[in-house]
C-alpha cells in the first residue's frame, strides 16, 4: 500500500494555501508560510493586544475623570457653604472642599493605576499565550503549569497575597488616604503613602511607621468627612452653673463667628451640660463640629479663650484639694506624756 502524502499546509495557514494554489509548489508554500505567514500572525496578535490595551486604558481614564469630578461631593460642598454661616449661600470653596476634592482625585488616580496594571497583565498573558500557540508551542502544559505555579505561590506567599488583597479593598473602599490622621492599632499618625502592600504613616514624634496592609485589623480615621471637638471644662462647686453655661456658649459662639475659623467650624457649637461631678470640681461639656483634622486646633483655641474669659468673669478653674484634720487634743496629750515629772 502507498502512504498518503502529507499536505504541505496545515489547517488555517492561509498564506501557505494561497501560494500552493498559485504555484503548486509544496516547498515554496512552506517557506512562504514561515517567512510571511507566521511573522504576520505574530505581528497581528501583538498589534491586537496593543489596541485592546489602549482601548481599555482609555475607558479607565474616562472612568477616573468622572470619579475625580464627583457629583455628590460637590453637592455636599455646596450645602456646607450654604449652611456654614447662618444660611448664607455662595462664597468661595472652603479649605474642606479643596481637601475633599484633592482626596477624591488621589483616590481616583490610584484606582485607575491599579486597573491599568491589571488590564496590562491580563492582555500580556493572553496575547503571549496566543503567540506561543501560533509558533507551534503546545500551550496546554504551559496553562497547566501556570495553574500549579499559581497554587504553589499562593501557599508559599499567603501573607503577601493577603497584603495585596487588603490593599486593594482599602483603596476601593476609601478607608483612608494620604494626609489622613488614622489609628491603626499599634501606630497612630498621619498617612504619608498608601500602596497595595504597606501603609506608611508618621506619628506625632516624627517616627515613620510601615504597616503591612494584611496586618491591619481595624482603622480609626480621624480625618474623614467631619470631626468633633469635645471639651470637658471643670469649674468649682461654688460656681453658678447657669453663668458658666452662658459664658461657655458665648466663647464657643465667638469662635463660630470668627472669620479665621470660617470653614473650620462647620456647625453652630453647643454646650451639652454637666458631664461629671468629680472630686475636685464639676465638668461641663462643650462640643463643636469641625472640618476633618481641625478638631485639635479648635480645641487649643477654645481652651485659651475659655481660660481668658473665666479669669475675666471670676470663674474658678479648680485644682486638686485635700482636707487635713488637725486634732489639738491628741497633740496636747502627746505633749503631756513627754513632759518631765
Amino acid at each position: 500500500m502507498f502512504a498518503l502524502a502529507t499536505p504541505p499546509c496545515d489547517e488555517g495557514q492561509q498564506v501557505c494555501d494561497f501560494v500552493l494554489d498559485q504555484t503548486d509548489n509544496d516547498t515554496l508554500a512552506r517557506i512562504s508560510d514561515l517567512v510571511i505567514g507566521k511573522p504576520s500572525a505574530l505581528v497581528g496578535l501583538f498589534v491586537l493586544g496593543l489596541v485592546i490595551r489602549w482601548l481599555a486604558h482609555r475607558a479607565v481614564d474616562r472612568i477616573v475623570l468622572r470619579a475625580a469630578d464627583g457629583v455628590l461631593p460637590d453637592r455636599v460642598g455646596r450645602l456646607s457653604r450654604i449652611h456654614g454661616r447662618g444660611g448664607k449661600a455662595g462664597g468661595a470653596p472652603t479649605r474642606t472642599d479643596v481637601a475633599a476634592s484633592t482626596r477624591r482625585v488621589q483616590r481616583a488616580k490610584t484606582m485607575g493605576s491599579l486597573l491599568k496594571s491589571i488590564i496590562t497583565g491580563l492582555v500580556l498573558a493572553v496575547v503571549g499565550t496566543m503567540m506561543l500557540s501560533e509558533i507551534g508551542v503546545n500551550i496546554a502544559p504551559i496553562i497547566a503549569s501556570a495553574g500549579i505555579l499559581g497554587v504553589a505561590i499562593g501557599f508559599g506567599a499567603q501573607s503577601l497575597v493577603k497584603d495585596f488583597l487588603s490593599g486593594i479593598f482599602m483603596i476601593f473602599e476609601d478607608q483612608y488616604g494620604v494626609g489622613d490622621e488614622v489609628d491603626l492599632g499599634e501606630a497612630v499618625g498621619v498617612v504619608e503613602a498608601v500602596s497595595l502592600r504597606v501603609t506608611r504613616l508618621r506619628d506625632i514624634n516624627g517616627t515613620v511607621w510601615y504597616v503591612r496592609n494584611g496586618e491591619i485589623l481595624r482603622v480609626g480615621n480621624m480625618s474623614q468627612n467631619w470631626a468633633r471637638t469635645v471639651l470637658d471644662i471643670q469649674v468649682g462647686y461654688q460656681e453658678d452653673l447657669v453663668k458658666v453655661r452662658r459664658v461657655l456658649e458665648d466663647v464657643a459662639h465667638d469662635v463660630w463667628e470668627d472669620e479665621d475659623f470660617t470653614g473650620r467650624v462647620i456647625e453652630e457649637p453647643s454646650v451639652w451640660g454637666v458631664q461629671d461631678l468629680g472630686i475636685d470640681g464639676i465638668s461641663v461639656r462643650v462640643a463643636l463640629k469641625t472640618a476633618p483634622g481641625e478638631q485639635w486646633a479648635i480645641a487649643r483655641e477654645m481652651r485659651q479663650r475659655i481660660k481668658a474669659r473665666f479669669d475675666h468673669e471670676g470663674i474658678e478653674i479648680p485644682f486638686p484639694q485635700r482636707v487635713v484634720w488637725h486634732r489639738e487634743e491628741q497633740k496636747a496629750t502627746a505633749a503631756g506624756q513627754q513632759a518631765p515629772e
